[in-house]
């Protein structure tokens, strides 16, 4: 699998989750953070295919935004869906991470 893959499904997944949190609970928050969130992984995998430079980091900079956002409410809730987000805010920190050092 190409490393742009998991950026274009990670967001398409962040961007559909804010759609439907902000159709569950009107929650503006939500479909503002899903559909950043949904952008900087879909630029950055758009850069890494394309081979322009900053793909990764931008795919990384999504990671690091959703990870700061999902674990602390996972941790204290332990709800379904924090715990679903921070899943793949650690994929993608796991698989950018460690994209981003091999590149250096």
């Amino acid at each position: 699998m190409s490393s742009e893959t998991p950026a274009f499904i990670l967001s398409a997944l962040t961007s559909v989750g804010g759609i439907i949190g902000y159709a569950r609970t009107g929650s503006v928050p939500s479909i503002a953070a899903g559909l950043t969130v949904g952008a900087l992984y879909g630029l950055g995998g758009y850069r890494i295919q394309t081979r322009q430079p900053y793909g990764i980091e931008l795919a990384l900079l999504a990671s690091v935004v959703l990870a700061g956002s999902s674990i602390p409410r996972a941790i204290k809730t332990g709800k379904p869906l924090p715990i679903g987000l921070s899943v793949l805010a650690t994929t993608g920190l796991f698989i950018y991470g460690k994209g981003w050092l091999d590149s250096r």
